[in-house]
């Protein structure tokens, strides 16, 4: 259309402005015209050649803007701006652009905490946090930004009220592209969705798996979507007043947003590794799995974890346990291998996957790959644990804690003795544990 419209300028300039100036203007005289005075004729000339300039120098300018805002568009920045927002959350939860088209995107921290935003290869956001839990000592240095090939484009680690920006040219590959912080602690619920696609438009933002569901919950309107940098100012400020008011609601509780089990945390919490993940599961149960060990380190009951020590930067803050914990690990280990029962050498954390909302747990103990699903027990009083161990060539043995902890184990397989659980390999490739807790189920009773 705008071609068609300068095309269309050009053409009334060159039929009726040219061909009128080589009649009226340049020391060339008008016709006579019978009956009007000398002077008047010339005032009149006069009169008729400014006005015919200036409707082609004005037809020139109109002409000259529409082609100037077209190569402004053509050549452009898809400028996405996105900010951080308590909670451990970007404002922005996801957006598109297109393939091959240049992308500017600017993080600004308004909140208390010190963030970061990598965009990452479709797929790799859990990997690349892992990565960045790796660093260890040497994060704060490397802006815990992982030297890894699933790691696109980056902006460094900005504390409160800091503003920066990265450029890059969208992949030429359709996808999504997932954004992530990888402060430690932050990434397994502060992360986003860049959707590269040509045409067409993003999936229904209530049931989008790329974007955290808390966010899918809270948006029946896409208020969180940015397309482009055509936004009308008007509808941002919309969506801030927004946001501004959710957050001014949510202030009486210790979580941001309203939360339905399972969901998890990374967090900090005392008496375990730094690399913990806390999984809150209905019926009031949460546990606590120690990525660094690789196993259950406690469960409890009653409210989650209160966060905002967390959430608010506190130098050295810890999650704080809000119910009773009724179960705490305290054996060596308690999945040994071999007819001896031996503690496993080397212990591999290799992530999780999400099964129905629960996280199934993958590592591996001197080679041997593990999985493990803790889920609620029916009536609440306990935790079920799955196992699968699917290339187990060796007896397999489960562990209790020696002292009595007011646990009672069952197993779908395999032979107790003295609280110890024996597997064949067959056993061992797929088999549960139900821990029920007399002090739980003592408490219900006295209810």
């Amino acid at each position: 259309m705008r071609e068609l419209y300068i095309h269309r300028l050009q053409l009334i300039v060159m039929k009726r402005v040219l061909p009128l100036r080589g009649r009226v203007g340049l020391g060339r005289k008008l016709p006579a015209v019978v009956g009007v005075p000398a002077n008047h004729k010339m005032r009149k000339q006069n009169s008729i050649s400014i006005q015919l300039f200036r409707n082609f120098f004005l037809l020139l300018l109109i002409s000259s803007v529409a082609v100037r805002s077209n190569a402004q568009k053509t050549n452009g920045l898809n400028s996405i701006v996105i900010k951080t927002v308590d909670g451990l959350q970007y404002d922005v939860v996801r957006f598109k652009v297109k393939p091959g088209e240049k992308v500017k995107i600017t993080l600004s921290n308004v909140s208390d905490m010190n963030h970061n935003l990598l965009i990452v290869k479709p797929g790799a956001r859990l990997k690349v946090i892992n990565a960045a839990l790796q660093l260890a000592e040497k994060g704060p240095q490397m802006d815990y930004i992982p030297k890894v090939s699933d790691v696109l484009w980056s902006i460094p680690l900005i504390s409160t009220g800091q503003t920066k920006s990265v450029t890059f040219t969208a992949p030429s590959k359709p996808g999504v592209y997932p954004y992530v912080c990888t402060f430690p602690g932050h990434g397994f619920v502060m992360y986003g969705a860049m959707y590269v696609m040509q045409e067409g438009t993003m999936p229904d933002i209530t049931k989008d798996k790329n974007i955290p569901e808390s966010r899918r919950q809270e948006d029946k309107k896409n208020k969180n979507d940015k397309v482009s940098n055509e936004n009308k100012s008007q509808e941002k400020k919309d969506i801030h007043a927004d946001m501004h008011a959710e957050n001014h609601e949510m202030a009486a509780s210790p979580h941001p947003y309203a939360l339905t089990p399972p969901y998890l945390y990374h967090a900090f919490l005392d008496g375990v590794s730094p690399a913990a993940i806390a999984v809150s599961l209905p019926q009031e149960l949460s546990y606590c799995w120690d990525d660094e060990a690789c196993r259950l380190s406690f469960a409890w009951k009653g409210d989650f974890l209160d966060m905002s020590d967390l959430w608010k930067g506190h130098f050295n803050a810890s999650a704080k346990v809000l119910g009773d914990i009724f179960f705490r690990d305290q054996t060596e280990f308690p999945v040994r291998l071999g007819a001896n029962a031996t503690v496993p050498a080397t212990v591999e954390y290799k992530g999780y996957r999400l099964v129905n909302e629960y996280p199934e747990f993958h590592y591996a103990l001197d080679g041997m790959e593990v999985y493990e699903l803790i889920r609620e027990k029916a009536d609440g009083n306990g935790l079920v644990r799955s196992f699968r161990i699917p290339h187990a060539e060796q007896a397999i043995w489960f562990f209790t804690n020696r002292e009595e902890d007011a646990i009672e184990y069952a197993s779908s397989a395999g032979k107790w003795k003295d609280g110890r659980l024996e597997l064949s390999p067959t056993e061992a490739k797929e088999f549960t544990i139900t821990m029920t807790s007399y002090y739980l189920a003592y408490k219900k009773k006295k209810k």
